[in-house]
């Protein structure tokens, strides 16, 4: 019996660091949010090198809820002038992926951030 009760903190540590790994994970690895933008070529910058990207956009994003974040890409081509992005967005990777989406799709918070009427 007294080998249990003395266990039992070692057992709780192992889960508590399991129950951390598991959450770091989640955030670094698998968790996106998305963003949403505007283009502006003004904003592009050319890459050197033989790299399959060949431009790399700064440009002001807006959560779902409006929240704005500078955000880099890179593309491989430049993209259409006053196009809204859709932007998944992760922790240490960046910009994963990103889509063209209609100005009717913009969540209403971020419209009101972008001055869209």
């Amino acid at each position: 019996m007294e080998d249990v009760k003395e266990k039992i903190p070692i057992i709780i540590a192992v889960i508590i660091v399991i129950a951390l790994m598991i959450g770091a994970f989640y955030f670094l690895c698998i968790h996106k949010t998305v963003y949403y933008t505007q283009i502006d070529n003004t904003k592009i910058e050319e890459l050197p090198g033989n790299d399959d990207m060949k431009y790399q956009y700064t440009l002001m994003a807006y959560n779902k809820n409006g929240k704005e974040k500078e955000i880099q890409f890179k593309t491989t081509r430049e993209l259409r002038e006053d196009a809204y992005l859709e932007l998944e967005v992760m922790s240490i990777r960046g910009v994963i992926n990103w889509k063209e989406v209609q100005e009717e799709e913009l969540p209403d918070d971020v419209k009101t951030a972008m001055n869209v009427e």
